[in-house]
């Protein structure tokens, strides 16, 4: 058995959890558990900044979430609208995978912001307290691809080889005990350590820089998601030679730096200012 789970990693036989007559969707229940963890990192870093009150951490993602998932569920069902077209039903069946991050993130936060305006709290202190939360509920998300066995990668020899079962090996075209990239684990895993780099990140250098910090979290993830995105097998659009996802993390990578690069110059340009008003004018 040790030898065993050492030469591969196992899937789950069932992608839900019976409890009496309730079933639980395990893809559904890993995106909840994400964003009960991240939503508890989200308030204790915004009590730390002592803004607002106690109830506003739920008071904010309460609407955020919905618009979270419905901003991913939108980017999916419009970069893959064959699937939907003829059966626009199932664009709600959301139990059976297919989000896409950045929608999810951009509608998310576009939503937070707004609120917490509304609420009384400045948008540096939301994305300050945001910042690292985010990749930590999409590195438990991730796992929800593991309970539905999908979205894996290329076939690998390596010890941490996914198994698969038949039938889905079969209709990616390989023989049964084909084993796979588990990108999910990679992607879970590079979130994780995201997550750590920004708050160490934002508590050493960032704290009055709180919009540079989601930069650095769009760069990180970028980079990420283009090298995981490489690994997978799954059918996507592509162009140029890369998937679609990858445009979209390049993207994110260039906008991450681009924003860098501009905040730099600001505060280059300002301090040029400053220095030129505190000169002593010149005697005529």
């Amino acid at each position: 058995m040790i030898a065993d789970l050492l030469a591969s990693l196992p899937s789950p036989g069932d992608d839900a959890i019976h409890i009496g007559p309730i079933q639980l969707r395990m893809y559904g229940l890993m995106i909840a558990i994400g964003v009960v963890v991240a939503a508890r990192i989200f308030g204790r870093r915004l009590a730390y900044l002592g803004v607002g009150r106690a109830d506003d951490p739920a008071a904010i993602l309460v609407w955020a979430v919905p618009a979270g998932v419905i901003g991913a569920r939108l980017y999916h069902v419009a970069t893959e609208w064959e699937r939907f077209s003829d059966a626009p039903e199932d664009i709600v069946k959301i139990w059976k995978g297919g989000l896409g991050v950045p929608g999810g993130i951009l509608l998310g936060t576009l939503v937070a912001l707004v609120v917490s305006r509304r609420r009384g709290i400045d948008g540096h202190s939301l994305l300050w307290a945001a910042a690292p939360a985010i990749p930590v509920a999409q590195a438990i998300g991730r796992w929800g691809n593991w309970w539905n066995q999908e979205l894996f990668g290329r076939p690998t020899t390596l010890p941490w080889g996914l198994e698969i079962d038949a039938d889905k090996v079969a209709s990616a075209g390989y023989p049964p005990g084909t084993l796979f990239h588990p990108t999910f684990l990679y992607e879970s895993l590079w979130n994780l350590g995201l997550a750590a780099i920004l708050v160490a990140v934002g508590w050493r250098f960032m704290y009055r820089k709180p919009a540079r910090l989601l930069a650095l979290y769009c760069i990180g993830y970028g980079v990420g998601r283009f090298w995981i995105e490489g690994l997978r097998i799954d059918p996507a659009k592509e162009g140029g030679g890369l998937r679609l996802n990858q445009w979209t993390a390049i993207v994110l990578i260039v906008g991450g730096l681009a924003y860098l690069a501009y905040a730099r110059w600001r505060i280059g340009r300002s301090a040029l200012g400053t220095d030129a008003d505190h000169q002593v004018p010149s005697s005529e």
